[in-house]
């Protein structure tokens, strides 16, 4: 048992979809069970990234729109943490927040999901495949430059409803989502991150909380994991170094094996026209630097012009 005293009562804020729900409820489970006298409650809310669906959210702001509202709870006192989906998460943090990773990573991988295929491999030209994320278009017109790829926003529920009634052929989602909403059914092929690497974070939790609370902080710690944070940190130093925003087809993936830390990163146009990989290996505990390091090797290797043509130069 941790020897550090909890409140009495701790509030976590958290979007209201049904997987932001789900995830900050497995958070509070945890929560209780780690320290029973401690009341944990739930404040739902619903944030502008839940209400704008009718455009990319490249264009209407992006991920910070997923968290804003949740950070004013967090400000104002009506909530101690908000739990987040890693990859929603702004490459840096807002002003007067702090965060910590928390929890063993879900599949980091992507999904494909189709009721009329088994396989992306398989799909006829013309195919119409939706997916809310340019990483997901860049890599998918890379390697299917035959596919029509349609634009695809809501929640895991919206956008398998959009499927089952004919909208698209086919769509890309996180095998996370899925897994953690209890619809890995619907997963009909994990699509290997050989074949499409994960968006930087994919899979792992965070809890946000505002800076200064060292008691919350130290609450939180008996949930951390060293390789998942590591892995995490080096993902989020790559993003970093590269700008990562909704607006940039950027992705990295990060795994720990024995101390140590295999890195990929990838960047690339939305039109797949020019991309760019590459990979670092290192120890663990130089997760942040390995990150730094590989986003500029791949400014050296050309990013730098993919950004300039982005309008996102660093």
């Amino acid at each position: 048992m941790p020897t550090i005293s909890p409140p009495p009562r701790l509030v976590i804020a958290s979007r209201e979809s049904r997987l932001a729900l789900a995830q900050s409820e497995m958070m509070a489970q945890r929560l209780r069970a780690l320290y029973p006298g401690m009341t944990v409650e739930i404040l739902g809310m619903t944030t502008r990234g839940d209400q704008i669906l009718d455009r990319p959210l490249a264009e209407v702001g992006g991920k910070g729109l997923f968290i804003k509202e949740l950070e004013v709870a967090l400000q104002e006192g009506r909530a101690d943490i908000a739990v987040h989906s890693m990859k929603d998460m702004p490459s840096a943090l807002t002003t007067g927040f702090g965060m910590i990773v928390v929890g063993e990573r879900e599949d980091p991988c992507d999904a494909f999901v189709s009721s009329r295929h088994a396989a992306l491999a398989e799909l006829p030209p013309g195919t119409i495949v939706g997916t809310s994320s340019l990483r997901r278009e860049c890599q998918l017109r890379i390697r299917h430059p035959h596919l029509t790829i349609r634009s695809l926003r809501g929640n895991v529920e919206t956008r398998l409803r959009k499927l089952d009634q004919g909208d698209y052929d086919a769509i890309i989602l996180a095998s996370a989502g899925l897994c953690r909403l209890g619809l890995g059914n619907r997963i009909r092929a994990r699509l290997a991150t050989e074949e499409m690497l994960p968006a930087i974070g994919q899979g792992a939790l965070a809890i946000e909380f505002a800076s200064g609370r060292d008691d919350i902080a130290a609450l939180l710690q008996p949930l951390t994991r060293a390789e998942v944070t590591a892995a995490v940190t080096a993902e989020r130093a790559l993003g970093a170094k590269l700008l990562g925003s909704c607006d940039v087809p950027l992705a990295g993936h990060a795994n720990v094996d024995a101390g140590r830390l295999h890195l990929r990163g990838f960047i690339g146009m939305p039109d797949g026209s020019r991309h760019l990989h590459d990979e670092i290996h290192g120890a663990q505990q130089d997760a942040a630097a390995l990150g730094e390091a590989l986003g500029e090797r791949l400014l050296q290797m050309g990013a730098s012009s993919i950004l300039d043509s982005l309008a996102l130069r660093p």
